[in-house]
């Protein structure tokens, strides 16, 4: 073996998460906050995520991390007078009028020097043909003007697991509903944009009981360079309040 050759380090391997759209019901309240319960009923759920950049596979440090999900019984906050019940068109952001300006389960935090964001939120509920799941953008943001930060790098969905999903769905404050909630597997956008890839890892906080809540995470790969398509800068202007 030559001595002289040069010793690489392999190089490093991160997958880059499939985007999904952000429907209907995506807003821009500039809510920078770790707790985004607002008070909401429902088990607890906390949140860690953990931003790689797939092209060199360092941490995604000082970016923008917004999420926003239903309550427990499906409604979203700034659509709350929608029967959760019925299906709605869920194409392009604006295509529901909003019918308040609440804000429960909606925030953002930034990432730290590894790359990682914190959220306390309740378990999502589900709403007419759509199976559980959480939105997320993320905004890569430069100089001192953070809140108005409209590079989206990243927008996708993050799936709740049916082992956690069953017994939840099935607890006081999420039951009752007139409908049946979707499986992933049943859900189109889930199959269509590979969800599978989106499904948070999720355990209990307790030993003894889930109803003490859960903790999920999961790593998500993005190019912090891309220009997300689903969610573009003239968004942001609808609902900025």
């Amino acid at each position: 073996m030559d001595e002289n050759a040069a010793i690489t380090a392999p190089e490093p391997v991160c997958l880059l998460a499939p985007e999904q759209i952000a429907g209907p019901y995506f807003r821009n309240p500039r809510l920078i906050r770790r707790n985004i319960s607002e008070g909401a009923s429902g088990i607890p759920l906390l949140l860690k995520l953990s931003l790689i950049d797939v092209k060199n596979g360092e941490p995604v440090t000082d970016a923008l991390v917004d999420i926003w999900h239903c309550n427990a019984r499906g409604a979203y906050s700034g659509w709350s007078k929608i029967d959760p019940d019925k299906e709605v068109d869920v194409g392009d952001i604006g295509s529901v009028p909003r019918t308040d300006d609440d804000t429960y389960l909606r925030g953002g935090q930034f990432t730290d020097r590894k790359g990682v964001v914190r959220f306390t939120t309740i378990y999502p509920g589900f709403y007419a043909g759509r199976s559980v799941h959480i939105h997320v953008a993320v905004r890569i943001v430069s100089g001192s003007n953070y809140l108005d930060a409209r590079h989206v790098a990243w927008v996708g969905q993050l799936y709740l697991p049916e082992v956690t999903s069953r017994p939840v769905l099935g607890a006081k404050d999420y039951s009752g509903r007139s409908i049946a909630p979707l499986r992933n597997d049943q859900d189109e956008l889930f199959t269509r944009m590979h969800g599978e890839d989106s499904i948070l890892n999720v355990h209990t906080i307790g030993r003894d009981s889930w109803e003490d809540g859960f903790f999920g995470q999961l790593t998500i790969g993005i190019d912090k360079h891309a220009m997300s398509a689903q969610i573009k800068p003239e968004d942001f202007d609808i609902y900025t309040v």
